[in-house]
C-alpha cells in the first residue's frame, strides 16, 4: 500500500513494525546490541541470510525507518545513514575511490569538504580537479582516463551557484562517471537529483530535514550497487547514526513539506525585501530572475530554497557591525532552522581557504549568508534593515 501512496505520504507513514504494546509513534530502540533465539539464528545474521538487526554500528530499525524515508523522498533504490553530513560525504567518496582514482570536483562547495578533498585525498592516492560551476568547457577538458566520480552541490553553500543537473546528468552518463549530488540546499522537495541522472545523493540532515537545530546526521542515498558499497565501509569505519538522532530525524520528515514551503516563501520576501536597500550591493536568490542562473534553477527546482545571500557594502568591518547589531535572528554557524539565522562565510565556514580560494568561488569580505527560518517575514525583514542602517 505504502508504495503507491506519494513521496511525502511515505515519509509520513513509513514506520518500522508495531511492537506488542500497539504504539502509534516509533518507540525508541536504545540499544549496542540485539539478541537472538538461538545459534543459527546468530550464524544466518552474520551471514546475511537474515534482515536481522546485529548491532547498532551496522543497523538499527530507528535509523533503518529514516533512511527508507529518504529513500522514498528523492526515489532512489537504497539508503545509509550516518553520525553527520560530512560523514556522508567522506563515506560516498572514499568507499567507491582508491589509489590512483581521480575526481572531479565543482570549485563551489562546503568549507569543510573542501578541505577534505584538498587536504586528506591525497594522502590516499586520490587526485581531484576543482572546476567552476558553470564552465562547461572545463568539466569536459578535466575528465581523464583514471576520472571515476564527479562531486558538486547546486545550490552551492554559501553562494547559491545553481549548477544545471540536466547537462551535468548527460556528461556523467556519457563519461561512464559517478554522479554524486549534495541535496542539501535544496531538500527532496525542491529538488530531485536521481531525476537528472545522479547516482548518488547526500545530505546533512542536520539542516532541513531536522529543520530545528537539535541534532547531527546524515543520509546517501541512490543505487543499490553503490549504496552497499558505502555501507561496508561505514560498517567498518563506523560513523554511524544514533539511534535517537534517527528517531528524531525520522519524526521531522513528517513536516518537512509544510516547513519547506514557509521557508521557501519567507526566503524569496526577504531577498527581494533587500534588493534596493542603499546598504546592500548584491542580492543573490535562486528565485530571484536577477540570479545569474535562475533559467536553470526555475527548470529543477520547485523553489528557491530556505537560504539566500548578500554582500553588505563596507567589507569585513560592516559585516561584524551588522551582526552585532542584529536583535532577532541568530548568529550561528548551522541552517535550515526554525530560527532564521545569520553567518559571514568569510571568516567562518569557509576560514580555513585562502583569500584567493575565497574570491574564486564568490566569498567575498562582505558575503552574508541567511538561513531563513519561520518567524513572519516581517519581523525577519525589520530585524535585517535595522541592523543594516547601524552598520554603516
Amino acid at each position: 500500500m505504502l508504495d503507491n501512496l506519494d513521496p511525502i505520504s511515505q515519509a509520513i507513514r513509513i514506520q518500522t513494525p508495531r511492537t506488542q504494546q500497539g504504539e502509534h509513534s516509533t518507540p525508541l530502540y536504545l540499544t549496542s546490541s540485539f539478541c537472538f533465539d538461538d545459534a543459527d539464528a546468530m550464524r544466518a545474521a552474520f551471514a546475511e541470510e537474515s534482515d536481522d538487526n546485529i548491532y547498532s554500528r551496522f543497523s538499527n530499525p530507528n535509523v533503518d525507518e529514516f533512511t527508507r524515508k529518504m529513500v522514498a523522498l528523492e526515489g532512489a533504490e537504497a539508503g545509509f545513514s550516518t553520525a553527520s553530513g560530512m560523514a556522508a560525504v567522506v563515506g560516498s567518496i572514499m568507499a567507491l575511490l582508491k589509489n590512483g582514482d581521480h575526481l572531479i570536483c565543482s570549485s563551489s562547495i562546503f568549507g569543510n569538504t573542501n578541505t577534505f578533498i584538498k587536504k586528506y585525498m591525497p594522502g590516499f592516492g586520490i587526485t581531484v580537479t576543482m572546476v567552476p560551476a558553470g564552465d562547461e568547457a572545463a568539466w569536459e577538458a578535466a575528465v581523464k582516463p583514471n576520472t571515476k566520480m564527479v562531486y558538486l552541490e547546486t545550490p552551492t553553500n554559501p553562494q547559491l551557484e545553481v549548477l544545471d543537473l540536466e547537462w551535468i546528468g548527460k556528461f556523467t552518463k556519457r563519461h561512464n562517471l559517478i554522479l554524486n549530488v549534495d541535496n542539501c540546499f535544496a531538500t527532496p522537495l525542491l529538488q530531485k537529483p536521481i531525476d537528472f541522472g545522479a547516482d548518488l545523493v547526500i545530505h546533512s540532515a542536520t539542516k532541513w530535514i531536522d529543520g530545528q537545530g537539535r541534532v547531527l546526521g546524515g543520509v546517501v542515498v541512490g543505487r543499490a550497487d553503490l549504496i552497499r558499497e558505502i555501507y561496508l565501509f561505514c560498517r567498518v569505519t563506523g560513523p554511524s547514526l544514533s539511534p535517537f538522532n534517527a528517531w528524531v530525524l525520522s519524526k521531522s520528515l513528517e513536516t518537512l513539506d509544510v516547513r519547506m514551503e514557509r521557508h521557501c516563501k519567507n526566503a524569496l520576501k526577504v531577498a527581494e525585501a533587500l534588493e534596493n536597500h542603499p546598504q546592500v550591493s548584491l542580492v543573490k536568490y535562486p528565485f530571484l530572475k536577477s540570479h545569474p542562473q535562475y533559467d536553470i534553477a526555475v527548470k529543477q527546482m520547485t523553489a528557491g530554497g530556505g537560504v539566500f545571500c548578500f554582500e553588505i557594502k563596507g567589507g569585513v568591518e560592516a559585516g561584524r557591525k551588522f551582526l552585532n547589531a542584529l536583535q532577532m535572528l541568530s548568529v550561528t554557524a548551522n541552517l535550515g532552522d526554525t530560527r532564521s539565522i545569520c553567518s559571514h562565510p568569510a571568516s567562518t565556514t569557509h576560514s580555513k581557504l585562502s583569500e584567493e580560494e575565497r574570491l574564486a568561488v564568490g566569498i567575498t569580505p562582505g558575503l552574508i549568508r541567511v538561513s531563513t527560518g519561520l518567524e513572519k517575514a516581517e519581523d525577519i525583514i525589520a530585524d535585517i534593515k535595522q541592523a543594516l542602517d547601524k552598520s554603516i
